[in-house]
């Protein structure tokens, strides 16, 4: 299956959730994939 199947607020989500429980480097990084390859990247930037 994999992340394709996942829609898009909830892969967002679950990049929030992954980061804030401190999950593998690697998993964060196969969501950030994801979100990069669906042009969401806007959605994770972090507002300074």
């Amino acid at each position: 299956m994999g992340l394709v199947h996942l829609p898009d607020e909830l892969l967002i989500e679950s990049y929030f959730k992954a980061v804030e429980l401190k999950l593998s480097k690697e998993f964060i990084l196969l969501i950030e994939k994801e979100i990069q390859r669906r042009s969401l990247s806007h959605k994770i930037k972090k507002s300074v």
